[in-house]
């Protein structure tokens, strides 16, 4: 498929109008949506922006590539935008964007289509095309550059061809979250650069359509070093013994020579194996532009448990409720309102779904840290403290002492010829991963959290009025000044541990607070129509659907967009909702559900009324700061 199939003279706007990033995004995006590419505009735009929150498509040379892979998506395409003063598009070489591409591929694009758009990506590697297409006078002209350049499908096997001279031969993989841009301008970097350098270089590139030109056990075997330029989990293991240079996938686009050149120095750790691996200059300064170390570490291992536990909250917060509607004792045999059915749907989903919540998130924490031979001691160790009423404090506890003994156990037992590896994983980590987790849950951790978790309880069940209202503002607000992201995901772990040490005070807040952002615009939509587009307002009606849903990443495309108005807006809502439901001494049994488990609470009208009132704030707030919009 050629790229003009995908870009054509109706997604191309010669003159971008503005100089900020976030407003060109919402220009190219508006190519996409009159074109007819697009189904939720709404969602293309914030699925854009998550991309942009991982690291900026401003590649540099003055080309930003913003790409999204989604279900919003009707047809694959490419939308083109020129700026002749140039962008702020936050690039990594510091410079103006000039020429942005906006790439959108459907959620099941096909390999034809990938392969189009990753393309176009090599192409603005060449200085002379984007000389040519800052010069273009047309549309036409325009696609006349790009068919120019672009090559068939069949012609793009050169890749395997060897590079001249022979100065040692090196590998590289590269690979980016969406695998359509940077996967490839990261292969073609350092392909162009090892030509230049008289270096013999084969890129193994982890795309959307697959792994191509995939490293053979042979050649790796052979290799001095390998480069992996990757932004996402690529397979790692095969490198063990090998040294290995780790960066972010833009380092490939951007510093290709200095990677090269350390690889074939050998200027690189040894890769040691899962959890076992030293880091580089490179991988270092990664992590600290990133944010990353100790403390991005402890939250990317926490948010591997919950996120794999929330399946479960879900699940079986929903059934438990469910099984409410015959009675909140129905459950027991022994109770008037006893209902068979009742009780099968509270085995299933509070015995067990939920009885599992602890276990599950301790043994994905564990398994974040020390990959899958963490998982079997984490589970246990979760489990253990569930048993000994030590609950989310003691999972958390647990997850994270299993993945680092079994860390340890790695290092330990580094002695082990490598032909007995094979005994590592199945044997040697879970048996002496579970024991010494084990040991020390039962003899060291258990008691002393529990009896904290109990100390916790009893004094939440004390506070006075005042103290509890706080409480629930404080709760109510974190649900919404993230919606979603780490401050809101801690609120909610808060919520579901209380639920499990018996008191449900708490999670009434945090559930009210996180319903309100959508709700709030959903309302503020309804009745301030004229502070907002048309598409806006469609979008509000689904808010109403998400906020009585508790789905807080409803409000998350309206906050992209006006975060400066929405932000502070929803956080007031959510923190007058949450202050409520304390005030009203609100309690709730169930993680989940939304408006649908008010029944359950102990004050069902109260608890809807602070929901209402927290949107409706909210919703008032936003109609007096959002300024009147005029559509043409």
């Amino acid at each position: 498929m050629k790229i003009t199939e995908l870009l054509t003279k109706h997604t191309i706007k010669l003159n971008i109008e503005s100089k900020e990033k976030e407003n060109v995004i919402d220009e190219m995006v508006t190519v996409l949506d009159k074109a007819g590419k697009l189904n939720d505009r709404q969602a293309y735009k914030e699925a854009i922006l998550n991309r942009e929150s991982q690291s900026s498509t401003g590649i540099g040379e003055g080309i930003a590539i913003p790409h999204a892979k989604t279900a919003s998506v009707i047809n694959p395409a490419i939308a083109f935008g020129r700026s002749k003063d140039g962008v702020d598009y936050e690039s990594l070489d510091g410079q103006p964007a000039h020429l942005v591409f906006m790439i959108a591929a459907t959620e099941g694009a096909n390999n034809t289509h990938l392969e189009a758009l990753s393309r176009l990506s090599t192409l603005l590697m060449r200085e002379e095309i984007r000389k040519q297409l800052l010069e273009a006078e047309s549309e036409d002209a325009i696609i006349d550059i790009i068919n120019q350049h672009d090559k068939d499908d069949d012609e793009e096997e050169e890749e395997a061809a060897p590079a001249p001279a022979g100065k040692g031969k090196i590998l590289a993989v590269t690979a980016c979250p969406t695998g359509i841009a940077h996967t490839f301008m990261a292969a073609d970097a350092l392909k162009e650069k090892a030509k230049e350098l008289g270096v013999d270089i084969k890129v193994e590139t982890n795309g959307s359509s697959g792994i191509k030109h995939k490293l053979t056990a042979q050649e790796i075997e052979d290799a001095p070093a390998i480069i992996v330029a990757a932004d996402k989990q690529v397979e790692m293991e095969r490198f063990k013994g090998k040294r290995v240079l780790q960066v972010p996938v833009t380092a490939g686009i951007r510093r290709p020579q200095e990677l090269i050149e350390k690889a074939m120095n050998q200027d690189a750790p040894i890769y040691q194996g899962s959890g076992g691996s030293s880091a580089s200059n490179d991988e270092g300064e990664a992590r600290g532009k990133s944010g990353s170390g100790i403390g991005n570490a402890f939250y990317k291992h926490l948010m591997s448990g919950v996120s794999n536990m929330l399946p479960f909250v879900v699940g079986g917060g929903i059934l438990v409720a469910i099984s409410f509607f015959w009675g909140i004792h129905s459950a027991d045999p022994k109770d008037p309102t006893y209902n068979a059915f009742a009780a099968a749907l509270k085995f299933i989903g509070g015995d067990n779904a939920l009885g599992l919540i602890v276990a599950v998130l301790a043994g994905f924490i564990a398994m974040s840290i020390a990959d899958r031979p963490g998982f079997a001691p984490g589970m246990v160790g979760g489990f253990m403290a569930t048993q000994a009423n030590a609950g989310f404090l003691g999972g958390l506890i647990a997850g994270f002492l299993a993945g680092y003994v079994v860390i340890l156990l790695k290092k330990a037992f580094t002695f082990i010829p490598q032909s007995l590896d094979g005994l590592k994983p199945v044997l040697i980590y879970p048996l002496f991963g579970i024991f010494i987790t084990g040991v020390l849950m039962q003899f060291v951790i258990n008691t002393p959290v529990a009896a904290f978790m109990n100390f916790l309880t009893n004094w939440l069940e004390s506070l006075g009025t005042g103290n509890l209202v706080l409480m629930g503002i404080i709760l109510g607000g974190m649900m919404a000044i993230d919606m979603g992201g780490p401050l809101n995901k801690a609120a909610f772990t808060f919520g579901i541990a209380m639920i499990d040490a018996g008191n449900y005070a708490p999670h009434a807040a945090i559930m009210a607070g996180g319903m309100v952002p959508p709700l709030g615009i959903a309302l503020a939509t309804t009745i301030f129509r004229n502070k907002f587009t048309q598409r806006d307002r469609e979008a509000g009606i689904t808010c109403y659907f998400m906020g009585a849903a508790f789905v807080t990443e409803g409000a998350i495309p309206f906050a992209a967009a006006d975060p400066l108005r929405v932000i502070p807006a929803a956080v007031i809502g959510a923190a007058v909702a949450g202050g409520l439901t304390e005030f009203f001494r609100v309690t709730l049994p169930a993680p989940h559900g939304g408006v649908f488990v008010a029944f359950i609470t102990n004050h069902p009208l109260l608890y809807l009324l602070s929901i209402v009132i927290g949107a409706v704030v909210m919703a008032i707030i936003l109609g007096i700061v959002k300024k009147p919009v005029t559509e043409k």
